[in-house]
């Protein structure tokens, strides 16, 4: 096959969008990789086996200025939260030169991102295949519901947000908190679209011959057997897509990482706590405060990856010293792993879910101005790790790190994925519609 790719402008996706290239690479397939300049250089390394198999595109972004941007901004990270539609109506200008490359290249397939919602429609006017991939969890999209639903929007206050819809028919505790749907709402500007994210995802969904999920079946079978119910079409797990060390660090192998490697071989197996808030989040003054001082009083070991030193309070580090690492900048392979944490806009229902599945412990926080305080951080953190009243915590999630990180497992979702891609029933399909 030959495949088109074409993420959303995010590390977040752009990392699940290429490790998927890499694993289809790998089995003979063709891709076009098509980003906006310099999301191209943020990308790793192509391993050598499969560099002749992807092959980037570059398209420029049609960026109009815009308060909080900077000249060549053309990722979300380097766009205030409250920008970020602004980068939407710049990215649904690339229909027509992504519309002009697939008129050339007569890709099999394109494998698109919730953003691009015009794209369905382009790709069945040239006769392309077309798989919606999320990088968002079943069980998040369970809660966004038919793409009817979503392209209607029908939820219109944050306590619609708040519950759990009715159309998931088993219990499940997936849905946002008050504080969390207000953040948002105070956070995002007048759309210049005109199309909600919600609108996105319902036409992207509904436009499309196949969805893949960035999830696994083990960890949410009931959810994606409802999806298959809610879309009425096929819906396939890719797996975690897990990378290795060697694959992502290659070219980074600096003295910065070999001192973080040093620190961590110092201390006992699953005794380290990773702390990330990703490429995006953000917290306040005060929030970093009360977390920095809980992760002090928890008397854990932990591992905190921070974007600058301002977000340090005062002289913690020396008092965590031995104890806790802070580091800061991130080189290039701890930002993509830290990358991996999911949109801000679904972390809540992430939790939840895996809350829900005893997989997780979420810190406790107000409930509409989602303030936390340090004891509850140290409480949380000291469940999860060490307290005996967390031991079915950790139990699960050993045995679900197991099923994530297997590359067998993930390959087999891989190798399915495939089979529908290149089968006569998928042909059919699209030829029906």
């Amino acid at each position: 096959m030959h495949v088109a790719m074409f993420p959303w402008l995010a590390m977040g996706h752009l990392l699940p969008f290429l490790r998927l290239s890499k694993l289809l690479a790998q089995k003979g397939h063709k891709f076009s990789f098509i980003l906006t300049p310099r999301n191209i250089e943020r990308l790793p390394k192509l391993p050598s086996n499969i560099s002749s198999s992807i092959t980037f595109v570059s398209l420029s972004l049609p960026l109009p200025p815009f308060s909080g941007s900077t000249p060549g901004s053309e990722c979300s990270m380097e766009i205030p939260y409250n920008k970020q539609q602004s980068l939407k109506s710049a990215f649904d200008l690339l229909q027509a030169p992504l519309t002009e490359f697939l008129q050339r290249s007569s890709p099999d397939w394109v494998i698109f991102d919730y953003a691009s919602y015009w794209l369905p429609q382009v790709a069945a006017e040239l006769g392309i295949s077309k798989g919606f991939f999320s990088i968002f969890s079943a069980a998040t999209l369970c809660f966004l519901g038919p793409p009817s639903s979503a392209i209607k929007d029908i939820r219109s206050t944050p306590e619609d947000f708040t519950v759990v819809p009715p159309w998931i028919p088993f219990q499940s505790n997936v849905a946002f908190r008050y504080h969390e749907i207000t953040w948002y709402g105070d956070m995002t500007e007048e759309d210049p679209t005109g199309v909600s994210d919600s609108v996105r995802f319902g036409y992207s969904i509904s436009g499309s011959d196949a969805v893949f999920v960035h999830s696994s079946l083990e960890l949410e079978p009931e959810y994606f057997g409802l999806l298959q119910n809610l879309y009425e079409k096929p819906v396939f797990p890719t797996g975690f897509l897990p990378s290795s060390i060697e694959d992502e660090v290659e070219g980074d192998r600096d003295t910065t990482w070999v001192g973080i490697k040093k620190w961590l071989d110092k201390h006992r197996v699953n005794s380290v706590v990773y702390v990330a808030l990703g490429t995006e989040a953000s917290l306040s003054p005060t929030q970093l405060a009360e977390l920095a001082h809980g992760l002090e009083k928890s008397e854990v070991h932990f591992f905190w990856a921070l974007r600058n030193d301002s977000q340090i309070p005062e002289g913690f580090e020396e008092r965590v010293k031995g104890r806790g690492m802070v580091h800061i900048g991130c080189g290039r392979a701890r930002v993509w792993a830290s990358s991996d944490t999911l949109p801000m806009s679904d972390q809540g229902l992430n939790t939840r879910m895996l809350e829900g599945k005893g997989l997780g412990v979420e810190i406790p926080r107000d409930e509409r101005e989602g303030s936390f305080d340090s004891d509850s951080v140290a409480h949380s953190v000291r469940l999860a790790m060490v307290d005996d009243a967390g031991e079915s915590i950790r139990a699960k999630a050993k045995l679900m790190k197991g099923l994530i990180v297997n590359i067998d497992n993930n390959y087999r979702h891989v190798d399915e994925l495939v089979r529908f891609m290149t089968s006569e029933t998928c042909s059919s399909l699209v030829a029906d519609k």
